[in-house]
């Protein structure tokens, strides 16, 4: 798998409106498209966000952060490994980034799943590398000895995770779940064409295949076992694609709403609503001009989600809030009363 836009036939694909890929979906497959988050992914992709990081100037505060753990020797000794498999302008191997099993995936069972790959796969997935250029010296060793030193890679990844990804998991996971809300909200509305077809603009939905804007032209049937689809932090402008004939295809797309990832909560000096109801009510009234989740608003005000209940049911019962469940999500929104309100405190 690329980091930029480039992939190997085994693996990921990145779409970039030079020619076009499609996956072929029989009725099953329709059935069978869900979202989940990849801890692994994040953990993986993040290396790329530190080699390019013009590119990824909105995350530019958790770059900071990152650069300093990697100063400290004892975390970059360990995760050289990593570091040399996603390696600028160099293919990832597809074991390092297995599909989620499930939405609620953890780190350690992501990482149980890497474990678990069978030397054979570590070496075909090394060599479909090659196409980006020679073998790191890492990864020239564990081609050569892929049980030995999986463990290693392991160790890597677990490292970085807990330095980088793990203290900012739960801004993470919120903005993840927001996403996926609004997409399972889509489908349940909408159904998986259309679904599809707005999940990236470089994808459309043709009646029983995905069309996608990439120069691979791979044309791949998913044969009956589905989609998984993950949202992703660091994955920026195009969609990738893992299509491997044995295991589960699964595609990663820029998550909505990056730009609020590391945004404070608004602050308004004398800000009259506050004054009636509020500081902590009033910034959640400031926030619902569109719907939200308890958990995007507790990652984007930094209250806790008790907290960010309690003020909800106060703004439900008074009227200021609506509520509506989507699937497994229940959203808020701000009423006509509340937007009468916000418009009359800002001075509109």
């Amino acid at each position: 798998m690329p980091p930029d836009a480039l992939s190997s036939d085994l693996g990921w694909a990145e779409s970039t409106g030079v020619a076009m890929s499609e996956l072929r979906f029989e009725p099953a497959d329709v059935a069978r498209v869900r979202f989940t988050v990849s801890p692994v992914w994040e953990t993986v992709s993040s290396m790329w966000v530190l080699q390019n990081p013009v590119r990824h100037a909105v995350h530019l505060s958790w770059i900071d952060r990152a650069r300093a753990a990697l100063r400290r020797p004892e975390v970059a000794v360990r995760i050289r490994p990593l570091r040399e498999l996603t390696a600028p302008r160099r293919w990832l191997p597809d074991f390092l980034t297995p599909a989620a099993p499930r939405a609620d995936v953890t780190m350690a069972e992501q990482l149980d799943q890497i474990a678990a790959t069978p030397p054979d796969v570590v070496i075909r997935d090394l060599l479909s590398t090659l196409p980006s250029g020679p073998l790191t010296p890492y990864a020239q060793a564990m081609l050569l000895q892929p049980r030995r030193l999986l463990p290693e890679l392991i160790d890597a990844l677990r490292v970085w995770h807990d330095e980088a990804i793990a203290p900012d998991w739960p801004r993470f996971r919120a903005l993840l779940e927001a996403d996926i809300a609004h997409r399972a909200a889509q489908l349940a509305e909408e159904g998986t064409g259309r679904l599809l077809d707005q999940l990236h603009p470089s994808l459309h939905w043709l009646g029983d295949r995905v069309v996608s804007d990439d120069p691979f032209e791979r044309d791949f049937d998913l044969g009956g076992r589905g989609l998984a689809l993950n949202p992703g932090i660091f994955t920026d402008r195009r969609v990738l694609w893992n299509l491997e004939q044995d295991s589960l295809p699964a595609g990663a797309y820029p998550v909505r709403a990056v730009g609020t990832l590391w945004e404070a909560a608004p602050t308004l000096p004398g800000d009259p609503l506050a004054r009636v109801v509020g500081s902590g009510r009033a910034t959640l009234l400031h926030l619902l001009d569109s719907a939200a989740t308890t958990t995007d608003l507790a990652r984007r005000t930094g209250f806790s989600a008790g907290t960010v209940s309690q003020h909800l049911a106060a703004l439900l019962a008074a009227g200021l809030v609506t509520r509506i469940r989507r699937g497994r999500h229940v959203f808020y929104c701000n009423t006509d009363v509340a937007m009468a309100l916000l418009r009359a405190a800002r001075g509109e």
